[in-house]
């Protein structure tokens, strides 16, 4: 396996992050434990998850994929095998948000219980709060670090400006900075990224983990009608963004790609994503043993020059590079 620095980071991670909203969601705990441990046994050690999964779904709060994941690694005995990482800062309830610093240690400390371990690897900003100065919550995350609870910092669904701003106060201060970002970045959702935040990354060395590598699932090729919505928990959004004429063209690129390559158009876009500079490990989700099969073996995957122009051409948008 081909692990990656992420950032300026100590952290080794493989070059897919599993990506954990699916558990105790999509993923009941008995599959989401075969899953995890699949992951681990393809050789993959990086899973991403966040306080907030999956307060969405009716009944829940928030916690339920960190909960499944500390009962799996309390079972398993594998979390030296596993580079962990969630999140904080979104609404958890009775207003618990944000990243002040008296909230971000409230907020670790029930990951910590729900994991069911020591140490987070890297914990992420999940938003930027513009209420809360930078410097406030980089040195929260620095008394962390130093108490050992977390190795280093992420951001997550931040501006370039704000991303920038962030760096210069943690190198001022001489407190931690983001060591890695996670925005969305696909196939399908390309101009934000490559315009600002794509070459921010590159020129100060940090690491990105860009989330709904597949597009909420659209880039697999399952929705490619209205019709399709009601094949998942989240078709109809997924149908809604992505299920037009720009969405189509790249399907038939996706396609015929497959056909060359005698694999899934999922593991094209994957495979893609993976050859975009600056990319350190795409996040995918997987709620079955096959699919997972199908995102562990696109890693192998090196896409001809002919082949990532033609998905170039088709997903071609307005301030991508």
């Amino acid at each position: 396996m081909d692990y990656r620095t992420l950032g300026r980071s100590d952290l080794q991670v493989s070059p897919l992050a599993f990506g954990g909203n699916v558990f105790g969601w999509t993923a009941d705990e008995a599959m989401s434990f075969r899953l995890l441990d699949a992951w681990l046994d393809a050789g993959f050690n990086f899973i991403d998850t966040a306080d907030v999964y999956s307060a969405w779904v009716p009944g829940h709060s928030g916690g339920e994929s960190e909960t499944v994941i500390g009962k799996w690694l309390r079972q398993s005995g594998k979390r030296n095998r596993v580079v962990l990482a969630t999140k904080v800062g979104k609404p958890m309830g009775d207003g618990l948000v944000g990243l002040s610093p008296a909230y971000i240690r409230q907020a670790v400390d029930a990951s910590l219980r729900r994991l069911q371990t020591d140490h987070i690897d890297l914990y992420q900003s999940h938003d930027d709060d513009a209420d809360t100065p930078l410097a406030d919550t980089l040195g929260a995350f620095a008394e962390l670090i130093k108490a050992g609870k977390v190795r280093a910092i992420g951001a997550s669904n931040y501006t370039a400006p704000r991303l920038a701003e962030a760096l210069d106060v943690a190198e001022r201060a001489g407190l931690p900075r983001y060591e890695s970002l996670q925005p969305l970045y696909n196939l399908y959702d390309r101009a934000v990224f490559e315009k600002d935040l794509g070459p921010l990354c590159a020129q100060r060395g940090v690491g990105v983990i860009n989330f709904y590598a597949l597009a909420a699932g659209f880039l697999t090729g399952k929705y490619r009608t209205e019709a399709d919505a009601g094949k998942s928990a989240r078709g109809a959004k997924t149908t809604q963004l992505y299920l037009n004429p720009r969405g189509l063209a790249i399907l038939d690129a996706l396609d015929a790609a497959a056909r060359q390559y005698g694999v899934a158009p999922g593991q094209i876009a994957i495979a893609w994503l993976l050859s975009r500079p600056g990319v350190t490990a795409p996040i995918a989700s997987a709620t079955s043993i096959a699919q997972l099969n199908e995102l562990t073996a696109a890693v192998q995957l090196k896409l001809d020059g002919q082949t990532l122009a033609a998905l170039d051409k088709a997903s071609a948008e307005e301030g991508a590079a």
